[in-house]
């Protein structure tokens, strides 16, 4: 069975606007045209916050959660409460500890990991603009 021919079940009634969206698409071009994440057809230029603004509010988050965890078990080592609050501040401080440095170093890596991605879009399009260019004439 081809794309072009579509069973009499996938055809949709005219009164359910929401059904329209749920068409399949005919050709591979409109499959890439509707595809939701990014690719490399898309040629738009991002700005820089665009791209990394992710990224940047992942590391925010993450020093700033890593920071409060520094602040609560120094305060659970330094000032002098009852036991049982001790003992939940030193639980609670190193829990935040981790989360806020796990975060940040996911921030951290996911730069680079752009980057490469980035280099690898333009070296795509300069080949397919390489590759247009030979072939049209």
């Amino acid at each position: 069975m081809t794309m072009e021919t579509l069973p009499k079940a996938l055809e949709v009634d005219e009164k359910s606007p929401e059904a329209k969206d749920l068409l399949p698409s005919q050709t591979a071009s409109s499959l890439c045209i509707s595809s939701r994440s990014e690719s490399v057809w898309t040629t738009t230029p991002r700005s820089n916050w665009e791209i990394y603004r992710k990224p940047i509010v992942i590391m925010s988050v993450g020093g700033a959660i890593l920071l409060f965890g520094v602040v609560i078990t120094c305060l659970a080592y330094t000032l002098n409460l009852g036991e049982k609050s001790v003992s939940i501040l030193k639980m609670v401080g190193p829990a935040f500890l981790s989360l806020g440095l796990m975060m940040l170093v996911c921030g951290l890596v996911w730069v680079p990991i752009i980057k490469k991605k980035q280099k690898q879009r333009q070296k795509s399009n300069f080949l397919r603009s390489l590759k247009s260019f030979f072939l049209t004439r």
